[in-house]
């Protein structure tokens, strides 16, 4: 199961990266109010963590079907890896944006890419080592069921924070 495992988090990586990276342009080609929940509404940094969590957790949802018997801990960690690269979009953002002082497109599009893998990454080392223990495998999907509601909230509803601003571009 172990090279099935590696074979199943690449899957999710691609799967991140090729459908983040369509939900990136999908409100702006269609202009549908019912993929804005889901797809970029602008290039906020908060709009490209969105861009990462949908399809993680689509993929989550899917993978389970497969793994959850193999790896009873599975939402727990996927929990943690999706935090893991939600968190990973911020942190690396503003760090070189505050070190740079400028916001070119390549990079923050490689700061998406970079997120995922490190949570697929993180992901896939809490699996192999197979110690992890988690009791509270409905919390964890509580608690993605409420992210997701925030980002579908905060689509509408974005609070005043720099994290909802679109940055200036180089």
């Amino acid at each position: 199961m172990k090279r099935s495992l590696v074979l199943w988090q690449f899957g999710g990586l691609t799967f991140t990266a090729v459908l983040g990276t369509i939900l990136h342009f999908l409100y702006d080609w269609t202009g549908l109010i019912i993929f804005a929940p889901i797809s970029a509404i602008n290039e906020s940094t908060w709009e490209h963590m969105k861009l990462f969590f949908f399809p993680s957790f689509i993929y989550a949802i899917i993978s389970s079907l497969f793994l959850i018997k193999e790896y009873p801990e599975f939402w727990c960690v996927k929990l943690i890896g999706i935090l893991v690269g939600l968190i990973s979009i911020p942190v690396l953002f503003y760090t070189y944006n505050g070190a740079i002082g400028q916001s070119p497109d390549w990079l923050n599009i490689l700061i998406f890419f970079i997120s995922a893998f490190i949570a697929y990454f993180v992901e896939w080392l809490i699996f192999r080592n197979n110690n992890f223990t988690c009791r509270l495998q409905i919390l964890s999907i509580i608690i993605l069921i409420v992210i997701t509601g925030l980002f579908i909230v905060f689509t509408f509803i974005q609070p005043s924070l720099p994290i909802f601003i679109p940055p200036k571009t180089a």
